[in-house]
């Protein structure tokens, strides 16, 4: 009976009788094993915090990037195997300076969120191929001056947010994002929030080293980063 239940996690192509893509399921597993992150939807733009969790003290923290700048008014970061991430936000930084290109105009979030989950979504359709081991977080202020946070997991399905949590702990992240999230936080409020939530997560292992954050503000529509150092000052 073992061997026979065992049978339905080799491929992502085959359901288990009880309805289950178990090669699915190990891989959001994956993502919760991953680097935590923190994306909110802010009155004056979009903010994402990432913990590139450093344990080599001779990294250079600022070579170690955790948030991809996507265009110049998307950013995304990911949780699980940032090497599948990387294939992914590097194509969909290609898509959105195409679209640029072709239409004189930037790309919208959601197209691009789409665009990645399509390819998670394909990645569990057909044999030879393994899931990608990673969900998408993905901020922008659109032309319209929209501002958007979407999620994609593993499966390919993507949600737009408020304020929501990937990678390690999430679902305490999100508990206490539920507790402190205000629609009219502006985004250094809203950095100040993230790092006392990580603070109350990660308790002694805390250090403001580990974190970077990029956010983009309805003014100006330009990703802007902040290393370590730089986020000290929000840190109570």
């Amino acid at each position: 009976m073992q061997h026979r239940v065992m049978g339905y996690d080799r491929a992502a192509t085959m359901f288990s009788p009880d309805g289950r893509i178990l090669q699915v399921e190990y891989a959001e597993k994956t993502v919760r094993l991953g680097s935590a992150s923190i994306g909110i939807l802010c009155s004056d733009g979009v903010l994402i915090i990432a913990d590139k969790r450093l344990g080599d003290p001779l990294l250079v923290p600022e070579a170690s990037l955790k948030i991809w700048e996507i265009d110049e008014h998307i950013v995304a970061t990911a949780a699980g195997v940032l090497s599948d991430a990387r294939v992914l936000l590097e194509h969909s930084q290609v898509v959105a300076q195409q679209h640029r290109v072709t239409y004189d105009q930037p790309i919208d979030t959601e197209s691009v969120i789409k665009e990645v989950a399509n390819i998670q979504q394909s990645a569990t359709q057909y044999a030879g191929a393994r899931p990608f081991g990673i969900a998408v977080m993905m901020a922008g202020v659109n032309r319209d001056d929209a501002k958007k946070v979407y999620v994609s997991d593993v499966t390919g399905n993507y949600l737009g947010y408020k304020a929501s949590a990937i990678g390690e702990n999430d679902e305490r992240i999100k508990e206490l994002l539920q507790e402190s999230y205000k629609e009219n936080l502006t985004i250094e409020q809203a950095i100040k929030l993230s790092l006392n939530i990580f603070k109350k997560v990660l308790g002694k292992g805390f250090n403001i080293e580990r974190f970077e954050a990029a956010f983009v503000s309805t003014t100006d529509k330009k990703a802007k980063r902040l290393h370590g150092s730089e986020l000290a000052k929000y840190v109570k």
